[in-house]
């Protein structure tokens, strides 16, 4: 049994004396305690912070220089051949846009690709140890920690079912006292919001935690604001709040160890976590689940490495130091009309961004497990939410020269641009190399004079690039396969490979939609199209094929398009069938990953089983998929409330 999936018995909460207050102020709260969180200034007035974290490491100049000069060498490596014929004849206009594209493509994968290098190496000779130091069980805390989970329109039964989680592991460690939980509400539904009120009620009677509901009358800034209500109101009574999503579940040990560490370090602003997604029932849900529990602690190793005390946060699953947040991170509003003025958006690596400024270190912790989080069931559901994070990216131009920021916090801004840059960047890429190959005359005596560099430096190009994206991959399996224990987890190593097999070739497949969506939503962005705030859907079970189909018509198109070139030049075929293929299949592709059915189908032929799923990890992991059974709730409708 899942473990969320059993709080969905209904009950009437009647029988426990439970209240029910209508309208939208359902409150119950503590005490204020009000702490001052002024919004911060990115103009000419913001300085950096002259105190070092004490954190940072002290070879940390070092590092840097090791990723950027081997991305360098790399990058240099990849444009040598493309450059090299090119000059032979002069460049062509049309060939230096290409290159252009392909460096700026080139120098991101391959800065990506170091860094997964690094983070193995660092895996397979230093195990799980982290800088952070944490090491055996955590004390029990000695300070008060708020849990913070706000909401939007969420599915209240799963939500509470996770706090529920969290609470019983904090109950097994005899550490309930040093926490309080609070639920943040933003929901704008009645009958959500009613059903909301009723599960925290369920909740508070069950919890050792002392439980809080507030819901705001109105939703300025979304969960910026959200947060930043519940720091003005309350924060003064707290040294630590713990960021959840609505989707994110953490243990008890892994919660004090986070306490505990922005204990031993007072320096520290914020500690993230790596979250592993869990609780995927369709195939797109546990590919992605899989991908992320095998090769993401490679990137987050890497990554933490070469940032210090310089690192992202990712808006949950981190501990906060109150104090530093209200002190440094009161988010202004940027200037102009939306898409790009307005609340900041992705207000998380801005954050990080100025707390660092304000001389607090951020960390990324990659070894500390028992962090978790789920993703989207579908591919329609997923791109959805691609687009309202495309959307706060792109506002980061704006941030990019802002006074104060350090060097590694505007480069982490980049980062997360060109994780939506990319997609266009790719696709004219890839236009300007079909152009280019137009132009040459085809060897009608050979279809694989394509293979030779010499007469197509965008096959080397493609083959080159593919590598350094699989490379992370490979990299996550080889630290698998080092440990007994963890292959064993996964299944072992006949049922791990399976899995990358089946997750690699998912990958190809969506890889081209990605490209195409992305792309879309980047210039709907800058045509000045609002993405709007809508609620996840979390727990999907497949979509139609008609509506597959026009939710990715333009996939289809763009699939089209790239199948023009084959009129001229057929013998390209071999090598651009792995993009326009997936394009025209679009649609049955996202209908076919969104089924349970077919998830179901992979987990009973053995195909991408993370540890969590399997016998002998819940034994080592037992947090996961155990029984937790809240009183369940019954939904009241509100105006049948209201009459009575």
């Amino acid at each position: 049994m899942d473990s969320t999936s059993n709080l969905a018995i209904r009950y009437d909460t009647s029988d426990y004396g439970l209240s029910y207050q209508a309208g939208p102020e359902r409150e119950h709260l503590p005490s204020a305690a009000p702490l001052a969180m002024p919004r911060q200034t990115l103009g000419a007035d913001g300085v950096l912070s002259g105190r070092s974290p004490s954190t940072s490491p002290a070879n940390i100049v070092r590092r840097r220089v090791v990723l950027f000069t081997a991305t360098l060498l790399l990058t240099a490596v990849a444009a040598w051949e493309p450059v090299r014929l090119y000059a032979k004849d002069g460049f062509l206009p049309l060939e230096v846009i290409g290159l252009t594209l392909f460096l700026v493509l080139i120098t991101a994968i391959s800065c990506w690709f170091c860094s997964a290098v690094i983070g193995m190496t660092l895996l397979l000779t230093r195990g799980d140890r982290c800088e952070l130091g944490f090491t055996g069980a955590a004390p029990r805390p000695t300070v008060r920690t708020a849990l913070l989970m706000p909401l939007y329109n969420e599915d209240a039964q799963a939500s509470f079912g996770r706090l529920a989680q969290i609470e019983r592991s904090l109950s097994r460690l005899n550490a309930t006292q040093a926490f309080d939980i609070f639920v943040l509400s933003d929901t704008t539904d009645e009958r959500v919001a009613t059903t909301e009120w009723a599960a925290f009620q369920v909740f508070r009677l069950q919890s050792n935690c002392r439980v809080y509901y507030r819901r705001r009358r109105e939703n300025t800034e979304r969960k910026v604001g959200n947060l930043g209500d519940w720091v003005r109101r309350f924060g003064a009574a707290y040294s630590h709040m713990i960021v959840l999503d609505a989707d994110s579940t953490m243990t008890g040990e892994t919660i004090l160890h986070l306490v505990d560490g922005m204990e031993r370090h007072p320096g520290i602003g914020l500690i993230q976590t790596t979250p592993t997604i869990v609780e995927g029932k369709t195939l797109f849900a546990r590919a992605s689940q899989f991908g992320v529990r095998l090769y993401g602690r490679v990137a987050s190793a890497g990554l933490a490495w070469w940032s210090g005390a310089e690192a992202s946060y990712w808006g949950h699953n981190a501990i906060v130091r109150v104090r530093a947040f209200a002190e440094c991170a009161g988010l202004p509003v940027l200037p102009g009309p939306k898409p790009f003025g307005g609340p900041i958006m992705s207000h998380d690596v801005v954050e990080a961004g100025l707390l660092r400024r304000g001389g607090w270190g951020v960390h990324v912790t990659p070894t500390l497990t028992g962090s978790y989080e789920e993703t989207p069931p579908s591919l329609l559901e997923f791109m959805k939410r691609e687009r309202r994070w495309c959307q706060g990216n792109l506002q980061h131009f704006a941030l990019l020269r802002a006074p104060g920021f350090h060097w590694m916090s505007r480069f982490q801004l980049i980062v997360g641009l060109l994780a939506y840059l990319a997609s266009p960047i790719w696709l004219l890429s890839l236009a300007t190399g079909l152009f280019i190959q137009i132009r040459n005359r085809p060897d009608w005596g050979s279809w694989w004079y394509f293979l030779h560099p010499e007469f197509n430096p965008a096959m080397w190009a493609a083959i080159l690039t593919t590598g350094m994206l699989l490379g992370p991959k490979l990299m996550g399996v080889a630290v698998a396969l080092s440990r007994p224990s963890e292959r064993r987890a996964f299944g072992g190593t006949w049922t791990l490979l399976k899995g990358v097999v089946a997750e690699m070739g998912l990958s190809a497949m969506t890889a081209p939609i990605y490209m195409i969506g992305n792309t879309r939503a980047v210039f709907e962005i800058l045509l000045g199209k609002d993405a709007g705030w809508h609620a996840q859907n979390r727990d999907g079970d497949g979509l139609s094929l008609a509506d597959a189909k026009l939710g990715f018509r333009n996939e289809f198109f763009a699939g089209l398009f790239f199948m023009v070139p084959l009129l001229l030049r057929p013998d390209l075929l071999l090598w651009i069938w792995p993009i326009f293929v997936p394009m025209l299949f679009a649609g049955r592709i996202a209908a076919w990953t969104s089924s349970r059915q077919a998830g179901e189908k992979a987990r009973m032929a053995g195909l991408l089983l993370t540890p969590e799923e399997n016998a002998a990890a819940r034994a080592e992991a037992p947090h996961v998929g155990a029984e937790v059974v809240p009183m369940p709730i019954r939904v009241v409708d509100p105006m049948a409330m209201a009459a009575e």
